[in-house]
């Protein structure tokens, strides 16, 4: 149930996104938890110029390969925030090339009542899925 925001600078072909988004996928999975098909993806391509990723002093060198994950959740352990941390950039490098220093991820916790996925039913609180 993350909903997944996935920024990144045009230039990559619908492969490489492809890619992308099931690699994430499958990582969120093993790190959170989550069932199968519980997949809400958006990506979004930008022009170079509508990304500033600077480094925050770290000594980062990014490249236009960055990527910036943005994930709205349910409350999760600081293990499995870390493993999903280690897990994608491994997995980004190892499969696409994604240096680790062009990533960057932020998670944002919120609670059932937050979600809605259709019909306007909180389907956590008062619905099939509570």
């Amino acid at each position: 149930m993350p909903k997944m925001n996935i920024d990144v600078i045009k230039g990559h072909d619908r492969d490489y996104l492809k890619q992308l988004m099931d690699i994430s996928y499958h990582v969120m999975l093993d790190c959170f938890g989550a069932p199968d098909g519980d997949r809400y993806q958006i990506l979004t391509q930008h022009e170079d110029f509508e990304m500033n990723i600077l480094d925050t002093g770290l000594g980062f060198d990014r490249t236009n390969d960055v990527v910036v994950f943005s994930l709205t959740t349910r409350p999760r352990t600081k293990e499995q925030k870390l493993k999903f941390y280690h897990d994608l950039a491994e997995q980004l490098e190892a499969k696409l090339g994604i240096k680790k220093t062009d990533l960057m991820i932020n998670l944002t916790t919120n609670t059932d009542e937050d979600w809605s996925f259709g019909n306007g039913v909180a389907q956590f609180i008062d619905g099939p899925l509570k």
